[in-house]
C-alpha cells in the first residue's frame, strides 16, 4: 500500500502542524522553534526602521479580490504593447543533443509585459519554494505565502542584488560583520573591514559556503556546524550567498548541508525534555546565473517568514524581506517580469528532476575544466621539468593549491622567490607579478590581493576556468611559468 503526500494546486507539499503551536515536528522527536518577529528589532538598520511600504504596491495584494474595480495603478494598457507572443527553444536535459521548443501565447505572455509584484511574480516564486523544499529539506507549508517553518522567497535582479540590499537593511556605518578572507571583492562596496575592540560583537556573517570566490573552497559539514553554534551562542545572523551550490562537484556523500538545511536539523537546545532546533537566522542568497543564463539576472533570497501586511509570497527572515521588498519598490520596483516567466516556464516545463539532472550535467562540466586546468597547474608549475622545456633545470614548485570541490576558479599562490633562500619565508606580491611581468608575456589572472579586506600584499591570484579551451589553458599557464622563472632569477641576479 502506497502512502499519497498531500499537496497543494501548485505541487507544493502540505505540511501538517505538530499539536504544539510554537513548534514543529520533524526527524522525530526534533521540534522547530521560530524566531518571533521582535527577535529581528536588534538587527534592523536605522534607515530600515524608517522604511515604509509603497502607499502604491502595498495596496497591489487588495486589486485581486474578486469583484474589486482597482483605479490603483498607473499600468499601461497591455493592448498597446507590440509584442503578441513569444517562442524559444532550450536543451533537452533528458536527451542529449535535443531541443524543446516553449510557446507562450498572448494570454499567458500578458503578465510579463505588465508590472507585478515586487516580490516576484507568483508562479515562479511557487516553484523556487518548492525547490528550496526539495534542495534543503525545509517545508513551507501553506498557500498563502506563510510557511510553516517561517520562510518565505523573494526574486532580485541576481542575489547581487539582493545582498546589496540586506546589507542596508541590516548594517548601519561603523556596524561589524564577519566576512572570509580572501573574501568575494564585490561585497566591498557595502561590507568594509572596521576594528572591533572587546565590546563589538557582529551582527551578521557573510559566507560563501560552496565553491567560494575566490578561494574555491567548500566549507565542511562539520565547519558549518561550529559556525552555526557560533551563531546562537553570539546572536548574530548568517547571510549565506551560495551560487555555487548546484555547481558542487566534491567526493563527500553526502553532501555539505546549506546553512539553511543545518539550522532546522541541529539541536540547539533542549525544553521539557524534547530538543528543538531554533530557525530564522539564515538569511539565504541563490542565483540562477551560473545554471540557466547569466543575462537573465534572476536570483532570490530566502528567509524567515512571519506575516507582512502587504506582501503574500513567501521564503527566509520574513522582516528582512519586507525591506529589502521596500528598498526595491524606490530603487527598481520589481525584476523584470519578462524575464521572471521565461525563466518560469523553462523550469515549469522541465519539473524539478529534470532542472536537478540539468544542473548535475552543469556540474560535471565544471569539474571536466577543473581537472583539465589542475592537470596543467601540475605540469607547468608542480615541480619538475616538463616535457617540451628542453634546456630547463628543476626549479622546484612554482606555485602550490588545493583541490576546489565546487564553482569555477582556482587560488593559488606563486613560489616567485627560490625556496633554498631565506626570502622563501615572504610574502610575495602577486600584483605586481600579474600587472606587469605576466601581462606583458600575454595571460592575466586576478591578483589576490583584491580580494583582501584590508588590501594587504600577497602571493595568491584568483584564476576562472569556465571559459577557457584545453589549449587556452596549457598556453596560460605556460605562459605563467614563463612569467615566474624570469621573475625568480631576475631576484636571484639581483642579491
Amino acid at each position: 500500500m502506497t502512502t499519497q503526500t498531500a499537496t497543494h494546486s501548485d505541487g507544493i507539499p502540505i505540511v501538517s502542524k505538530s499539536n504544539d503551536p510554537g513548534a514543529i515536528a520533524i526527524n522525530g522527536n526534533l521540534k522547530l522553534k521560530v524566531l518571533p518577529a521582535k527577535f529581528y528589532d536588534q538587527f534592523l538598520s536605522d534607515a530600515a526602521k524608517e522604511l515604509q511600504p509603497s502607499p502604491i504596491r502595498g495596496l497591489f495584494p487588495l486589486e485581486k479580490k474578486p469583484g474589486v474595480i482597482s483605479l490603483l495603478a498607473g499600468k499601461p494598457n497591455q493592448s498597446t504593447f507590440p509584442f503578441t507572443s513569444l517562442s524559444f527553444t532550450a536543451k533537452n536535459p533528458t536527451n542529449d543533443g535535443s531541443e524543446t521548443t516553449i510557446n507562450i501565447p498572448q494570454d499567458q505572455l500578458a503578465p510579463g509585459l505588465q508590472y507585478s509584484d515586487t516580490a516576484g511574480i507568483p508562479d515562479l516564486l511557487r516553484w523556487i519554494t518548492g525547490l528550496q523544499e526539495r534542495s534543503h529539506g525545509r517545508k513551507h507549508g501553506r498557500n498563502d505565502g506563510t510557511g510553516e517553518e517561517g520562510w518565505r522567497v523573494s526574486m532580485g535582479s541576481g542575489s547581487q542584488d539582493l545582498i546589496f540590499k540586506s546589507a542596508r537593511i541590516i548594517l548601519n556605518p561603523g556596524d561589524s560583520i564577519l566576512v572570509e578572507s580572501p573574501v568575494y571583492a564585490s561585497v566591498f562596496c557595502f561590507f568594509l573591514e572596521v576594528p572591533t575592540d572587546a565590546d563589538g560583537i557582529p551582527k551578521a556573517l557573510y559566507t560563501v559556503p560552496y565553491g567560494c570566490n575566490p578561494t574555491g573552497m567548500t566549507a565542511s559539514t562539520q565547519r558549518r556546524k561550529e559556525v552555526l553554534r557560533l551563531a546562537r551562542k553570539h546572536n548574530f545572523i548568517i547571510l549565506e550567498d551560495d551560487p555555487y551550490y548546484f555547481l558542487y562537484y566534491g567526493k563527500a556523500d553526502p553532501r555539505p548541508p546549506s546553512y539553511f538545511s543545518l539550522e532546522a536539523t541541529e539541536p540547539s537546545g533542549e525544553e521539557e525534555g524534547q530538543s528543538y532546533a531554533e530557525v530564522g537566522r539564515v538569511l539565504r542568497f541563490d542565483s540562477l546565473s551560473k545554471i540557466l543564463a547569466a543575462g537573465l539576472r534572476i536570483g532570490f533570497s530566502t528567509g524567515k517568514s512571519n506575516r507582512f501586511r502587504y506582501n503574500i509570497f513567501a521564503a527566509g527572515p520574513e522582516i528582512f524581506l519586507a525591506k529589502v521588498d521596500t528598498l526595491t519598490t524606490s530603487a527598481n520596483l520589481q525584476v523584470s517580469s519578462l524575464t521572471q516567466l521565461i525563466t518560469y516556464r523553462l523550469l515549469q516545463s522541465w519539473g524539478y528532476d529534470t532542472f536537478l539532472l540539468h544542473t548535475q550535467n552543469v556540474s560535471n562540466f565544471y569539474k571536466e575544466k577543473r581537472d583539465i586546468f589542475e592537470r596543467a597547474l601540475q605540469k607547468w608549475l608542480g615541480g619538475g621539468i616538463p616535457e617540451q622545456s628542453e634546456g630547463e633545470t628543476d626549479e622546484g614548485k612554482l606555485a602550490e593549491w588545493n583541490t576546489p570541490q565546487a564553482g569555477m576558479f582556482f587560488w593559488f599562490k606563486l613560489l616567485v622567490e627560490d625556496p633554498s633562500t631565506a626570502a622563501a619565508d615572504q610574502e610575495g606580491d602577486s600584483r605586481a607579478l600579474i600587472e606587469t611581468h605576466a601581462y606583458a608575456n600575454g595571460v592575466l589572472a586576478l591578483p589576490g590581493t583584491v580580494f583582501l579586506p584590508n588590501g594587504s600584499k600577497t602571493a595568491y591570484v584568483r584564476a576562472s576556468f569556465s571559459l577557457l579551451s584545453e589549449d587556452q589553458v596549457v598556453e596560460a599557464i605556460k605562459r605563467l611559468r614563463k612569467t615566474v622563472l624570469e621573475v625568480r632569477r631576475s631576484k636571484q641576479e639581483a642579491s
